[in-house]
């Protein structure tokens, strides 16, 4: 058996990848909505708008700001905060 850190680098990298989906999801269904997003800086989910099978998010990105509410098989409704 190895030792401990293949599976703390492992955990690391599965916590990572955790943290920077939602952020690179997000922008990549809004610019496909037509709204910019040229880079995302981070996507923190909103809990007192968030209702089960309905997930809102405030997607920080390098030029703007934007509010987006999700639900399955639906487009993304998207506000623009700043």
């Amino acid at each position: 058996m190895t030792g401990g850190a293949p599976l703390t680098h492992l955990t690391v990298s599965v916590a990572q990848a955790a943290e920077e989906m939602p952020k690179d999801m997000l922008a990549a269904q809004i610019r496909t909505q037509g709204f910019a997003c040229d880079k995302a800086v981070r996507a923190t989910r909103d809990a007192k708008r968030s209702r089960p099978d309905h997930a809102v998010w405030v997607l920080k990105c390098s030029n703007a700001t934007y509010r987006v509410s999700r639900a399955p098989d639906m487009a993304a409704q998207v506000q623009p905060l700043k």
